[in-house]
């Protein structure tokens, strides 16, 4: 179940991403800007079984990387919805130039309440993301929604694995503008509680904290110059402290990652 959270908005998150925070964290994570990059991408799409034609819904998707990569490798068409209306337009500025608009496209809109009619996608995604939306259970209902009859659902997320006390995470949340994390069970009730059958889940802790330590040798190392000289020392202080505060969380099992795989009823 969702643990204690913090009092943090939509608003919140979109301020910081249309700022530099998502400058940031591209800067760490590439365009995709989710643990693991395209290797992480492919191996979703392989346990999602996406399909040339289909269609599939990207929520939160961010500067649109891995909406590209999917229609440019699996011939799928993407939509992706976002909040940050600056994340939105810089995803279509480089879907243009990349020659993909017959393929990939973007709607403005709330992971709370997706501006498309049910049954409308064969797939619905999410890499990383979903940590931000501040009410899960409305997410996945959503998400169930509009998928169409024997879709699929396919995502991962970092979540609370073990436990803390409620300042470490407070901390925790307060770096990364998460209101919550949500923990494995709790994602695994709300998918059955909105009549997704899970079919595949795999914990990925470990390799959860081995980014988070790469993450950190980055900021303090060859990225360090670059991230001082385009944000300043305050910022600079603030990542590195943030990310040390959870590769050290994750590597005593506070913190962690998992992937899910599920899939909506039949007609």
């Amino acid at each position: 179940m969702t643990q204690r959270g913090i009092d943090l908005s939509i608003a919140d998150v979109c301020e910081a991403y249309a700022g530099p925070v998502g400058s940031l964290w591209e800067l760490l994570m590439g365009e995709e800007i989710h643990v693991g990059g395209v290797q992480e991408t492919d191996t979703l799409a392989t346990l999602a079984g996406v399909r040339v034609g289909d269609h599939l819904l990207d929520i939160c998707s961010a500067l649109g990387g891995p909406a590209r990569h999917l229609a440019a490798r699996y011939g799928c068409r993407v939509t992706g919805v976002d909040a940050t209306a600056a994340m939105i337009l810089e995803a279509e500025t480089r879907t243009d130039k990349a020659g993909l608009g017959d393929l990939v496209s973007f709607r403005l809109g709330n992971a709370l309440d997706l501006p498309f009619r049910g049954s409308t996608f064969d797939t619905v995604w999410g890499q990383d993301a979903w940590c931000y939306v501040t009410d899960r259970d409305r997410l996945i209902g959503e998400a169930a929604r509009v998928t169409k009859p024997g879709g699929t659902l396919a995502f991962t997320d970092w979540v609370e694995a073990g436990r803390m006390t409620d300042g470490e995470r407070e901390d925790l949340l307060s770096f990364m503008l998460f209101p919550a994390l949500e923990t494995p069970g709790g994602y695994d009730a709300l998918l059955a509680q909105h009549g997704w059958k899970v079919t595949k889940y795999e914990n990925l802790d470990k390799n959860f904290a081995h980014s988070l330590g790469r993450y950190r040798e980055l900021v303090t190392g060859e990225m360090k110059p670059t991230i001082l000289e385009r944000f300043g020392e305050e910022l600079y202080t603030a990542v590195e402290q943030g990310i040390r505060g959870w590769e050290q969380a994750a590597r005593k099992g506070k913190v962690g990652r998992g992937r899910w795989i599920a899939q909506k009823p039949g007609l």
